[in-house]
């Protein structure tokens, strides 16, 4: 069974090839996953059909592009959905005021926070007040790396 670190990094390099960043050098930075790991997490989308590695030949040799297949999209959508209905139901929970329920569901789904924060799925002003509300600090939970920040890299 896959970690839930793995599951993360395959749905986020998905989403960066989604976007049109076909190469691999491209894919790393905006992933923000070492070539080492993104070369294996390459590899594992491969072998299960959710992307193609072609080879095309240019001015400047052999260029090599990834693209996602239509199962790879398929499953990327899934994800996605899946990620939208926690972010629902925690809202739910905010708004009911359920303090203990909240904590619980927000301990329970941490390993979602970063690809809510990738996809936008995720609105940082109400997730802070959800944490202020049980008392909680996102730095626990959240890595500062992963923290979504403007244009000049700032939080």
């Amino acid at each position: 069974m896959k970690n839930m670190d793995e599951e993360q990094k395959e749905a986020i390099v998905l989403a960066t090839i989604k976007a049109g960043i076909k190469s691999f050098d491209k894919i790393s930075k905006v992933a923000n996953i070492p070539p080492k790991e993104l070369e294996q997490v390459l590899e594992k989308l491969e072998s299960r059909n959710l992307i193609v590695v072609n080879e095309k030949k240019g001015f400047l040799g052999i260029k090599i592009e990834i693209n996602m297949t239509e199962k790879g999209e398929k499953n990327l959508e899934n994800q996605i959905h899946e990620l939208k209905e926690k972010w629902k139901q925690m809202i739910q929970l905010y708004k009911l005021e359920d303090k203990q329920k909240l904590q619980q569901y927000i301990d329970e789904n941490k390993t979602s926070f970063k690809q809510m924060i990738f996809f936008g799925i995720l609105d940082m002003s109400i997730f802070s007040r959800m944490f202020s509300m049980v008392e909680l600090t996102m730095a626990n939970y959240i890595s500062p790396e992963d923290m979504p920040q403007d244009i000049d890299g700032e939080l």
